[in-house]
Protein backbone atom coordinates (compact mmCIF):
# COMPACT_ATOMS: atom_id res chain seq x y z
CA UNK A 1 0.00 0.00 0.00
CA UNK A 2 3.01 2.68 0.63
CA UNK A 3 5.65 3.30 -1.71
CA UNK A 4 8.97 2.85 -0.74
CA UNK A 5 9.39 6.66 -0.72
CA UNK A 6 6.83 6.99 1.60
CA UNK A 7 3.84 8.16 -0.48
CA UNK A 8 0.29 6.10 -0.90
CA UNK A 9 -0.18 4.25 -3.83
CA UNK A 10 -3.57 4.95 -3.40
CA UNK A 11 -4.19 7.83 -5.93
CA UNK A 12 -7.80 8.82 -3.82
CA UNK A 13 -8.17 7.96 -0.67
CA UNK A 14 -9.86 9.80 2.44
CA UNK A 15 -6.91 9.69 4.32
CA UNK A 16 -5.41 11.96 2.16
CA UNK A 17 -7.88 14.29 3.21
CA UNK A 18 -7.02 14.31 7.28
CA UNK A 19 -4.79 17.28 7.23
CA UNK A 20 -7.84 19.10 5.97
CA UNK A 21 -10.77 17.61 7.62
CA UNK A 22 -12.56 19.49 10.86
CA UNK A 23 -14.86 18.05 13.19
CA UNK A 24 -17.82 20.03 12.66
CA UNK A 25 -21.51 20.39 12.61
CA UNK A 26 -21.68 20.70 9.00
CA UNK A 27 -20.24 17.23 8.55
CA UNK A 28 -23.20 14.65 7.58
CA UNK A 29 -23.41 11.78 8.78
CA UNK A 30 -23.27 8.35 8.59
CA UNK A 31 -20.24 9.44 6.69
CA UNK A 32 -20.37 6.91 4.14
CA UNK A 33 -16.80 7.93 3.06
CA UNK A 34 -15.68 5.98 6.30
CA UNK A 35 -16.46 2.70 4.89
CA UNK A 36 -13.73 3.12 2.09
CA UNK A 37 -10.92 3.39 4.99
CA UNK A 38 -8.44 0.19 5.26
CA UNK A 39 -7.27 -0.93 8.41
CA UNK A 40 -4.60 1.12 8.75
CA UNK A 41 -6.21 4.27 7.62
CA UNK A 42 -8.94 3.75 9.79
CA UNK A 43 -6.41 3.13 12.93
CA UNK A 44 -4.92 6.54 12.46
CA UNK A 45 -8.02 8.36 11.59
CA UNK A 46 -10.03 6.67 15.19
CA UNK A 47 -6.28 8.00 17.21
CA UNK A 48 -7.19 11.35 15.50
CA UNK A 49 -10.70 11.57 16.31
CA UNK A 50 -9.68 10.58 19.83
CA UNK A 51 -7.46 13.62 19.81
CA UNK A 52 -10.09 15.66 18.84
CA UNK A 53 -12.59 14.48 20.72
CA UNK A 54 -10.76 14.96 23.76
CA UNK A 55 -9.70 18.34 22.74
CA UNK A 56 -13.26 19.14 22.12
CA UNK A 57 -14.09 17.86 25.75
CA UNK A 58 -11.27 19.70 27.19
CA UNK A 59 -12.53 22.72 26.14
CA UNK A 60 -16.51 22.33 26.61
CA UNK A 61 -17.49 22.12 23.27
CA UNK A 62 -19.61 19.24 23.69
CA UNK A 63 -21.20 19.82 20.51
CA UNK A 64 -17.96 19.11 18.64
CA UNK A 65 -17.21 16.14 21.00
CA UNK A 66 -20.70 14.94 20.16
CA UNK A 67 -19.78 14.39 16.45
CA UNK A 68 -16.55 13.21 16.84
CA UNK A 69 -18.23 10.27 18.86
CA UNK A 70 -20.27 9.75 16.57
CA UNK A 71 -17.99 9.42 14.01
CA UNK A 72 -15.99 6.73 16.07
CA UNK A 73 -18.65 4.71 16.80
CA UNK A 74 -18.83 4.01 12.74
CA UNK A 75 -15.46 2.82 13.00
CA UNK A 76 -14.81 1.19 16.41
CA UNK A 77 -15.63 -2.13 17.62
CA UNK A 78 -15.40 -3.90 20.90
CA UNK A 79 -14.49 -7.15 19.30
CA UNK A 80 -12.68 -5.79 15.93
CA UNK A 81 -8.84 -5.05 15.47
CA UNK A 82 -6.55 -3.56 17.91
CA UNK A 83 -7.10 0.16 17.31
CA UNK A 84 -11.36 -0.82 16.83
CA UNK A 85 -10.71 -1.98 20.41
CA UNK A 86 -9.26 0.55 22.09
CA UNK A 87 -11.05 3.21 20.30
CA UNK A 88 -14.44 2.14 21.78
CA UNK A 89 -13.19 2.37 25.36
CA UNK A 90 -11.33 5.57 25.04
CA UNK A 91 -14.88 6.80 23.80
CA UNK A 92 -16.99 5.48 26.27
CA UNK A 93 -14.52 7.37 28.71
CA UNK A 94 -14.71 10.25 26.74
CA UNK A 95 -18.48 9.91 26.71
CA UNK A 96 -18.51 9.14 30.44
CA UNK A 97 -16.95 12.10 31.14
CA UNK A 98 -19.36 14.48 29.09
CA UNK A 99 -22.07 12.76 30.91
CA UNK A 100 -20.44 14.12 34.68
CA UNK A 101 -21.07 17.09 33.83
CA UNK A 102 -24.90 16.70 34.33
CA UNK A 103 -24.87 14.91 37.76
CA UNK A 104 -28.68 14.21 37.56
CA UNK A 105 -28.82 12.52 34.41
CA UNK A 106 -25.10 10.68 34.95
CA UNK A 107 -26.44 9.07 37.98
CA UNK A 108 -30.42 8.07 36.60
CA UNK A 109 -27.54 6.26 33.83
CA UNK A 110 -25.88 4.61 36.00
CA UNK A 111 -28.78 3.52 38.94
CA UNK A 112 -29.09 0.07 38.13
CA UNK A 113 -25.54 -0.91 37.32
CA UNK A 114 -23.93 -3.21 39.79
CA UNK A 115 -20.52 -4.38 39.99
CA UNK A 116 -19.84 -7.60 40.44
CA UNK A 117 -16.79 -8.36 42.49
CA UNK A 118 -15.97 -12.32 41.78
CA UNK A 119 -16.15 -11.02 38.01
CA UNK A 120 -13.69 -8.69 38.25
CA UNK A 121 -11.82 -11.16 40.40
CA UNK A 122 -11.74 -13.51 37.64
CA UNK A 123 -10.90 -11.32 35.25
CA UNK A 124 -7.59 -10.61 36.94
CA UNK A 125 -7.23 -14.40 37.44
CA UNK A 126 -7.23 -14.67 33.31
CA UNK A 127 -4.52 -11.60 33.28
CA UNK A 128 -1.88 -14.17 35.15
CA UNK A 129 -2.81 -17.03 33.45
CA UNK A 130 -2.88 -15.66 29.77
CA UNK A 131 -0.20 -12.77 29.89
CA UNK A 132 2.81 -13.05 31.40
CA UNK A 133 3.24 -9.65 33.60
CA UNK A 134 1.95 -10.84 36.58
CA UNK A 135 3.63 -13.88 36.94
CA UNK A 136 7.19 -12.25 36.09
CA UNK A 137 6.61 -10.28 38.84
CA UNK A 138 5.83 -12.89 40.92
CA UNK A 139 8.86 -14.44 40.38
CA UNK A 140 10.95 -11.72 41.03
CA UNK A 141 9.04 -11.15 44.38
CA UNK A 142 9.74 -13.78 45.53
CA UNK A 143 13.22 -14.15 44.66
CA UNK A 144 13.75 -10.71 46.65
CA UNK A 145 12.05 -11.99 49.55
CA UNK A 146 13.92 -15.45 49.73
CA UNK A 147 17.49 -13.81 49.64
CA UNK A 148 16.42 -10.96 52.00
CA UNK A 149 15.10 -13.65 54.40
CA UNK A 150 18.40 -16.16 53.98
CA UNK A 151 18.77 -17.48 57.51
CA UNK A 152 16.50 -15.93 59.01
CA UNK A 153 14.21 -18.33 61.47
CA UNK A 154 10.83 -16.01 61.67
CA UNK A 155 9.58 -14.59 58.58
CA UNK A 156 6.16 -12.25 57.99
CA UNK A 157 5.53 -11.39 54.56
CA UNK A 158 2.87 -8.63 54.88
CA UNK A 159 1.04 -8.62 51.14
CA UNK A 160 -0.88 -5.20 50.35
CA UNK A 161 -3.51 -6.38 48.10
CA UNK A 162 -3.47 -10.65 48.98
CA UNK A 163 -5.53 -11.83 46.01
CA UNK A 164 -3.65 -14.74 44.74
CA UNK A 165 -2.45 -17.47 46.36
CA UNK A 166 -0.36 -19.03 43.52
CA UNK A 167 2.64 -16.36 44.22
CA UNK A 168 2.65 -17.02 48.01
CA UNK A 169 2.19 -20.90 47.56
CA UNK A 170 5.50 -20.63 45.21
CA UNK A 171 7.17 -18.48 47.96
CA UNK A 172 6.50 -21.23 50.55
CA UNK A 173 7.79 -23.99 48.61
CA UNK A 174 11.26 -21.85 47.95
CA UNK A 175 11.29 -21.85 51.09
CA UNK A 176 10.91 -25.47 52.43
CA UNK A 177 13.95 -26.52 49.86
CA UNK A 178 15.77 -23.91 51.71
CA UNK A 179 19.79 -25.75 53.03
CA UNK A 180 19.31 -24.72 56.58
CA UNK A 181 15.42 -25.49 57.09
CA UNK A 182 12.50 -23.72 56.26
CA UNK A 183 11.76 -20.75 59.14
CA UNK A 184 8.19 -20.06 60.57
CA UNK A 185 6.17 -17.70 58.10
CA UNK A 186 3.46 -15.39 59.13
CA UNK A 187 1.80 -13.66 55.76
CA UNK A 188 -0.58 -10.48 56.55
CA UNK A 189 -3.31 -10.16 53.85
CA UNK A 190 -5.16 -7.28 53.33
CA UNK A 191 -8.00 -7.09 50.76
CA UNK A 192 -11.25 -5.59 50.99
CA UNK A 193 -13.34 -8.76 50.59
CA UNK A 194 -13.50 -11.08 53.37
CA UNK A 195 -14.22 -13.97 50.85
CA UNK A 196 -10.87 -13.65 48.79
CA UNK A 197 -8.75 -13.42 52.40
CA UNK A 198 -10.58 -17.27 53.76
CA UNK A 199 -10.05 -18.33 50.14
CA UNK A 200 -6.40 -17.32 50.57
CA UNK A 201 -6.58 -18.66 53.83
CA UNK A 202 -7.30 -22.39 52.78
CA UNK A 203 -4.87 -22.66 50.23
CA UNK A 204 -1.59 -21.55 51.49
CA UNK A 205 -2.38 -23.28 54.66
CA UNK A 206 -2.58 -26.34 52.90
CA UNK A 207 -0.09 -25.77 50.80
CA UNK A 208 2.15 -25.19 54.57
CA UNK A 209 0.56 -28.17 55.62
CA UNK A 210 1.84 -30.45 53.23
CA UNK A 211 5.43 -29.17 53.29
CA UNK A 212 5.24 -29.33 56.79
CA UNK A 213 6.50 -25.49 57.23
CA UNK A 214 5.29 -23.75 60.66
CA UNK A 215 2.39 -20.98 59.34
CA UNK A 216 0.27 -18.45 60.15
CA UNK A 217 -2.11 -16.38 58.08
CA UNK A 218 -3.69 -13.22 59.09
CA UNK A 219 -6.16 -11.60 57.90
CA UNK A 220 -6.94 -8.17 57.25
CA UNK A 221 -10.73 -6.53 55.71
CA UNK A 222 -9.46 -2.89 54.83
CA UNK A 223 -9.37 -0.56 51.84
CA UNK A 224 -5.32 0.59 52.11
CA UNK A 225 -6.23 3.47 52.48
CA UNK A 226 -7.70 3.04 55.85
CA UNK A 227 -5.22 0.81 56.96
CA UNK A 228 -5.17 0.36 60.56
CA UNK A 229 -1.14 -0.89 61.49
CA UNK A 230 -1.65 -2.14 64.63
CA UNK A 231 -3.36 -4.76 62.88
CA UNK A 232 -0.32 -5.54 61.34
CA UNK A 233 0.70 -7.23 64.29
CA UNK A 234 4.88 -7.20 63.76
CA UNK A 235 6.58 -8.41 66.31
CA UNK A 236 9.76 -8.28 67.61
CA UNK A 237 12.73 -11.08 66.33
CA UNK A 238 10.41 -11.22 63.10
CA UNK A 239 12.22 -10.42 59.48
CA UNK A 240 9.50 -8.48 57.77
CA UNK A 241 8.90 -8.00 53.57
CA UNK A 242 6.29 -6.44 52.45
CA UNK A 243 4.57 -7.01 48.79
CA UNK A 244 2.82 -4.10 46.75
CA UNK A 245 1.27 -5.15 43.49
CA UNK A 246 0.30 -2.07 41.34
CA UNK A 247 -1.72 -1.37 44.68
CA UNK A 248 0.63 2.29 45.97
CA UNK A 249 -0.69 4.31 43.30
CA UNK A 250 -4.51 4.02 44.34
CA UNK A 251 -3.43 6.24 47.52
CA UNK A 252 -2.00 9.27 45.34
CA UNK A 253 -5.91 10.43 44.70
CA UNK A 254 -6.38 11.56 48.45
CA UNK A 255 -3.56 13.77 47.32
CA UNK A 256 -5.08 15.00 44.54
CA UNK A 257 -6.23 18.56 45.69
CA UNK A 258 -2.12 18.97 46.58
CA UNK A 259 -1.50 18.54 42.76
CA UNK A 260 -3.19 21.95 41.45
CA UNK A 261 0.12 24.20 42.37
CA UNK A 262 -0.15 24.83 38.87
CA UNK A 263 -1.73 23.45 35.86
CA UNK A 264 -0.25 22.52 32.61
CA UNK A 265 -1.93 24.14 29.69
CA UNK A 266 -3.94 21.51 27.24
CA UNK A 267 -2.96 20.37 24.31
CA UNK A 268 -3.37 22.55 20.88
CA UNK A 269 -5.85 21.47 19.19
CA UNK A 270 -4.55 22.85 15.89
CA UNK A 271 -5.29 19.43 13.91
CA UNK A 272 -1.94 19.49 13.04
CA UNK A 273 -1.55 15.25 14.44
CA UNK A 274 -1.88 13.90 10.65
CA UNK A 275 0.58 16.25 8.66
CA UNK A 276 2.82 13.71 7.67
CA UNK A 277 0.73 10.77 7.02
CA UNK A 278 1.21 9.10 3.96
CA UNK A 279 4.69 8.98 5.20
CA UNK A 280 3.54 6.64 7.59
CA UNK A 281 4.20 3.06 7.26
CA UNK A 282 2.95 1.06 10.62
CA UNK A 283 2.62 -2.42 11.76
CA UNK A 284 1.27 -2.29 15.23
CA UNK A 285 -1.48 -0.03 17.10
CA UNK A 286 1.78 1.46 18.96
CA UNK A 287 3.24 2.80 16.31
CA UNK A 288 0.26 4.21 14.94
CA UNK A 289 -0.10 6.21 18.23
CA UNK A 290 3.86 7.11 18.07
CA UNK A 291 3.26 8.74 15.12
CA UNK A 292 0.01 10.80 15.38
CA UNK A 293 0.76 11.98 18.66
CA UNK A 294 4.08 12.95 18.40
CA UNK A 295 3.32 17.04 17.30
CA UNK A 296 0.41 16.74 19.61
CA UNK A 297 2.34 17.96 22.66
CA UNK A 298 2.94 21.32 23.96
CA UNK A 299 5.61 22.19 25.64
CA UNK A 300 4.61 22.99 28.21
CA UNK A 301 3.24 19.90 28.57
CA UNK A 302 6.40 18.11 28.42
CA UNK A 303 7.67 20.54 31.36
CA UNK A 304 4.64 19.83 33.35
CA UNK A 305 4.80 15.85 33.14
CA UNK A 306 9.10 16.20 33.88
CA UNK A 307 8.34 18.49 36.96
CA UNK A 308 10.53 17.79 40.32
CA UNK A 309 8.60 15.31 42.81
CA UNK A 310 10.03 17.62 45.34
CA UNK A 311 7.49 20.69 44.17
CA UNK A 312 4.38 18.59 44.87
CA UNK A 313 3.19 17.90 48.18
CA UNK A 314 1.93 14.53 48.55
CA UNK A 315 1.17 14.02 52.34
CA UNK A 316 -0.60 10.99 52.60
CA UNK A 317 1.57 9.04 50.48
CA UNK A 318 4.48 10.26 52.60
CA UNK A 319 2.57 9.28 55.88
CA UNK A 320 1.60 5.56 54.31
CA UNK A 321 5.20 4.88 53.39
CA UNK A 322 6.72 6.41 56.77
CA UNK A 323 4.13 4.27 58.38
CA UNK A 324 5.83 1.32 56.20
CA UNK A 325 9.31 2.29 57.37
CA UNK A 326 8.39 2.56 61.02
CA UNK A 327 7.91 -1.57 60.61
CA UNK A 328 11.94 -1.72 59.74
CA UNK A 329 11.40 -4.14 56.64
CA UNK A 330 14.32 -6.25 55.09
CA UNK A 331 12.69 -5.75 52.15
CA UNK A 332 9.90 -4.00 50.42
CA UNK A 333 9.09 -4.93 46.69
CA UNK A 334 6.84 -2.88 44.73
CA UNK A 335 5.53 -3.31 41.71
CA UNK A 336 3.48 -0.55 39.64
CA UNK A 337 2.90 0.43 35.83
CA UNK A 338 5.39 1.99 34.57
CA UNK A 339 3.31 4.87 32.81
CA UNK A 340 2.66 8.21 33.83
CA UNK A 341 -1.51 8.59 33.97
CA UNK A 342 -1.61 11.19 36.56
CA UNK A 343 -0.76 14.23 34.81
CA UNK A 344 -3.42 17.43 35.59
CA UNK A 345 -5.00 17.46 32.29
CA UNK A 346 -6.81 15.60 30.53
CA UNK A 347 -4.68 15.97 27.44
CA UNK A 348 -1.85 14.42 28.91
CA UNK A 349 -3.17 11.49 30.33
CA UNK A 350 -5.03 10.69 26.89
CA UNK A 351 -1.59 10.71 25.33
CA UNK A 352 -0.20 8.52 27.60
CA UNK A 353 -2.73 5.96 28.23
CA UNK A 354 -3.19 5.44 24.56
CA UNK A 355 0.20 4.54 24.21
CA UNK A 356 -0.11 2.24 27.46
CA UNK A 357 -3.02 0.02 26.75
CA UNK A 358 -2.50 0.05 23.00
CA UNK A 359 0.69 -2.25 24.20
CA UNK A 360 -1.91 -4.37 26.34
CA UNK A 361 -4.03 -4.56 23.88
CA UNK A 362 -1.25 -5.54 21.54
CA UNK A 363 -0.26 -7.88 23.63
CA UNK A 364 -3.64 -9.45 23.87
CA UNK A 365 -4.43 -9.43 20.19
CA UNK A 366 -0.90 -11.82 20.02
CA UNK A 367 -2.24 -14.29 22.54
CA UNK A 368 -5.95 -14.66 22.09
CA UNK A 369 -8.58 -14.56 18.98
CA UNK A 370 -10.63 -11.51 18.38
CA UNK A 371 -13.37 -14.43 19.13
CA UNK A 372 -12.37 -15.00 22.79
CA UNK A 373 -14.50 -14.41 25.52
CA UNK A 374 -11.53 -14.86 27.89
CA UNK A 375 -9.89 -11.89 25.94
CA UNK A 376 -13.08 -9.69 26.33
CA UNK A 377 -13.30 -10.11 30.10
CA UNK A 378 -9.90 -8.43 30.19
CA UNK A 379 -10.41 -5.74 28.17
CA UNK A 380 -13.19 -5.07 29.65
CA UNK A 381 -11.42 -4.41 33.18
CA UNK A 382 -8.85 -2.32 31.26
CA UNK A 383 -11.60 -0.33 30.04
CA UNK A 384 -12.71 0.16 33.38
CA UNK A 385 -9.34 1.44 34.21
CA UNK A 386 -9.35 3.61 31.00
CA UNK A 387 -12.87 4.88 32.30
CA UNK A 388 -11.07 5.97 35.42
CA UNK A 389 -8.01 7.82 33.92
CA UNK A 390 -9.96 9.61 32.05
CA UNK A 391 -13.81 10.36 33.03
CA UNK A 392 -12.20 10.99 36.88
CA UNK A 393 -10.85 13.91 38.52
CA UNK A 394 -10.25 14.03 42.50
CA UNK A 395 -10.58 11.34 44.87
CA UNK A 396 -12.55 9.55 42.36
CA UNK A 397 -9.80 9.09 40.11
CA UNK A 398 -7.80 5.80 41.83
CA UNK A 399 -5.61 5.02 38.38
CA UNK A 400 -3.04 7.49 39.14
CA UNK A 401 -0.07 5.28 37.34
CA UNK A 402 3.14 7.00 37.17
CA UNK A 403 6.86 6.50 36.37
CA UNK A 404 9.74 4.64 38.54
CA UNK A 405 12.15 7.38 38.83
CA UNK A 406 8.93 9.35 40.92
CA UNK A 407 8.29 6.23 42.98
CA UNK A 408 12.35 6.31 43.44
CA UNK A 409 11.95 9.52 44.80
CA UNK A 410 9.32 8.75 47.19
CA UNK A 411 10.93 5.67 48.67
CA UNK A 412 14.42 7.85 49.05
CA UNK A 413 12.52 10.66 50.76
CA UNK A 414 10.56 8.29 53.04
CA UNK A 415 13.55 6.56 54.09
CA UNK A 416 14.04 3.50 51.47
CA UNK A 417 17.16 2.56 50.09
CA UNK A 418 17.23 0.56 46.91
CA UNK A 419 17.87 -2.99 46.71
CA UNK A 420 19.36 -4.20 43.27
CA UNK A 421 17.39 -7.29 41.53
CA UNK A 422 19.55 -10.26 41.66
CA UNK A 423 21.01 -11.58 38.24
CA UNK A 424 19.43 -14.80 39.28
CA UNK A 425 15.95 -13.09 39.18
CA UNK A 426 16.21 -11.46 36.07
CA UNK A 427 17.59 -15.06 35.02
CA UNK A 428 14.37 -16.96 35.91
CA UNK A 429 11.84 -13.88 34.72
CA UNK A 430 13.90 -14.29 30.97
CA UNK A 431 13.00 -18.33 31.00
CA UNK A 432 9.51 -17.43 32.16
CA UNK A 433 8.76 -15.42 29.33
CA UNK A 434 10.56 -17.60 27.04
CA UNK A 435 7.96 -20.24 27.88
CA UNK A 436 5.25 -18.27 26.08
CA UNK A 437 7.28 -18.47 22.95
CA UNK A 438 6.21 -14.77 21.71
CA UNK A 439 9.10 -12.46 21.15
CA UNK A 440 7.13 -9.27 22.55
CA UNK A 441 7.42 -9.80 25.69
CA UNK A 442 10.57 -8.66 27.23
CA UNK A 443 12.70 -7.63 30.36
CA UNK A 444 15.05 -4.85 31.32
CA UNK A 445 17.38 -3.89 34.33
CA UNK A 446 17.05 -0.47 34.86
CA UNK A 447 19.15 1.23 37.88
CA UNK A 448 18.99 -2.54 39.64
CA UNK A 449 15.23 -2.50 38.80
CA UNK A 450 13.24 -4.73 36.64
CA UNK A 451 11.02 -3.35 33.93
CA UNK A 452 8.53 -5.21 31.94
CA UNK A 453 7.95 -4.74 28.09
CA UNK A 454 5.39 -5.78 25.47
CA UNK A 455 8.08 -4.92 22.62
CA UNK A 456 9.79 -1.50 23.77
CA UNK A 457 6.90 -0.25 25.70
CA UNK A 458 7.41 -0.19 29.49
CA UNK A 459 4.20 -2.00 31.06
CA UNK A 460 5.22 -2.87 34.67
CA UNK A 461 7.96 -1.83 36.93
CA UNK A 462 9.24 -4.07 39.67
CA UNK A 463 11.54 -2.38 42.70
CA UNK A 464 12.94 -3.34 45.69
CA UNK A 465 13.79 -1.27 48.78
CA UNK A 466 14.68 -1.52 52.76
CA UNK A 467 14.74 0.26 55.93
CA UNK A 468 17.22 2.56 56.06
CA UNK A 469 18.03 3.71 59.67
CA UNK A 470 18.18 7.14 61.00
CA UNK A 471 16.22 8.97 58.48
CA UNK A 472 13.40 10.21 60.17
CA UNK A 473 15.44 10.18 63.90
Amino acid sequence: MFQEDGSSSVTSSPLQMFPMMSVSPGMMSPYPWLKELKPEERGLYLIHLLVTCANHVATGSLENANIALDQISHLASPDGDTMQRIASYFSEALADRILRTWPGIYKAFRSTRITIVAEQILARKMFSEFLPFMKVAFVITNQAIVEAMEGEKMVHVIDLNASEPAQWCALIQDLSARPEGPPHLRITGIHQQKEVLEQMARVLTEEAEKLDIPFQFNPIVSKLENLDFEKLRVKTGEALAISSIMQLHSLLASDSELRKKSLPMPMNAAGVHLQRVNQMNQRSSQDLIEKDMVNSRSPSNESASSSPLSSIPLSNMDSFLNALWGLSPKVMVVTEQDSDHNGTSLMERISESLYFYAALFDSLESTLPRTSLERLRMEKILGEEIKNIIACEGAERKERHEKLEKWAQRFDFSGFVNVHLSYYAMLQANKLLQGYNCDGYKIKEENGCVVICWQDRPLLAVSAWRFRRGIHD
